[in-house]
């Protein structure tokens, strides 16, 4: 007769594979987590100085100032007609744009503090002018308790650049 043995469960080393394999997923699934407001803040970011840069270039082609005004919810570009700032509107690059949910804003000027928009007040806090200036600013940008901040230098001569910026914990 042969001898036929049962297998009442599971071997060591299939044991094994399956911890491993659980591992690596319960890992994949933090990296993409922990990563995706990195991502987000980024984003915003170059997307903000892109946004700005080309407010500039359109400022100094078309011969009128073009300001943007910020709040604690997003930002909008506004053209000098005149005496007057008015919004571009909702339709073409210089839109309105939120904000991604949780962002924090500061925005500084020669060291200074400058207020956020509040609704009814939109006068803008930055500003390109026709001769290829800019306001001076400062703007950091953090999402969430992330140990990761950017921060967006504009200078008078119109120049921009960003900057990753970590915290250490």
């Amino acid at each position: 007769m042969a001898d036929v043995r049962l297998s009442a469960g599971f071997t060591l080393i299939e044991l094994l594979v399956v911890v491993v394999i659980a591992g690596v997923l319960a890992a994949a699934l933090v990296i993409a987590i922990g990563s995706s407001s990195e991502r987000q803040l980024a984003n915003a970011s170059d997307r903000f100085q892109a946004l700005v840069g080309h407010a500039c270039n359109q400022a100094e082609l078309t011969g009128r100032e073009i300001g943007v005004v910020m709040s604690a919810s997003g930002y909008a570009f506004s053209r000098l007609d005149r005496d007057e700032w008015r919004t571009f509107g909702n339709d073409g690059e210089l839109r309105a744009r939120t904000w991604p949910a949780g962002l924090r804003i500061a925005l500084t000027n020669a060291d200074r503090t400058v207020a956020l928009a509040t609704p009814g007040h939109d006068m803008p806090q930055l500003v390109c002018f026709s001769s290829g200036e800019m306001t001076p600013f400062a703007l950091e940008l953090g999402l969430g308790d992330a140990a990761v901040r950017y921060r967006i230098d504009g200078k008078d001569d119109g120049t921009l650049k960003s900057k990753r910026i970590e915290d250490a914990r």
